[in-house]
């Protein structure tokens, strides 16, 4: 009888320590999700897949993002990464009507991707844009990583968009303009 309570006992002892340590495995999981939540805003890098070819999406990309410094431009890789661009100006302005302090400097970098694939044996190409944001509040801090508010990424992409909308619709007048001058002569 002695044997069968020391049994019992060491089960419950068991069972209350996995539900102690169940429970502190949720209590901390749940009080240390602000540390990633950085990164899961992160992983949802700007996208987009547009139905035209490489080729005219690539045209259709640089066009766009004509007006930023270049440091990397290589069609055959898909890849552009913009030269560090200032815009404390910027930032400053748009967090001046909330809670923040100014910052003294601010700049940022965007890698943008195309690439290229097959959606049911029609040409895709996907775009990706991410851009990497910097700021430097004071001097004893240096420079600190800030999620982007997508904002500049998501414009871009619409920007893209038109511009390859607008190069259809061209195509499609241009063949339509073939079209009527082969009827007019016979052709």
């Amino acid at each position: 009888m002695n044997t069968l309570f020391s049994i019992n006992f060491n089960t419950v002892n068991k069972n209350k320590f996995l539900v102690y340590f169940f429970t502190l495995f949720v209590l901390s999981g749940c009080s240390s999700y602000e540390h990633f939540e950085y990164l899961t805003k992160e992983v949802e890098i700007p996208n987009k897949v547009f139905k035209s070819n490489y080729a005219e999406t690539w045209t259709a990309v640089v066009a766009t993002i004509n007006k930023f410094d270049l440091e990397l431009q290589n069609q055959e890789s898909g890849s552009i990464k913009t030269k560090w661009i200032d815009n404390t100006l910027k930032l400053n302005f748009s967090d001046s009507f909330g809670g923040s302090d100014a910052v003294k400097a601010a700049k940022f970098k965007l890698i943008i991707n195309v690439i290229r694939g097959f959606q049911s044996s029609q040409e895709v190409t996907k775009v990706t844009i991410y851009k990497r944001q910097l700021v430097n509040q004071d001097f004893l801090q240096g420079w600190k990583v800030i999620p982007s508010d997508q904002i500049e990424e998501q414009t871009l992409l619409y920007r893209v968009e038109r511009a390859l909308l607008i190069d259809q619709k061209i195509k499609a007048i241009e063949k339509e303009k073939i079209k009527a001058e082969e009827m007019k002569f016979g052709i």
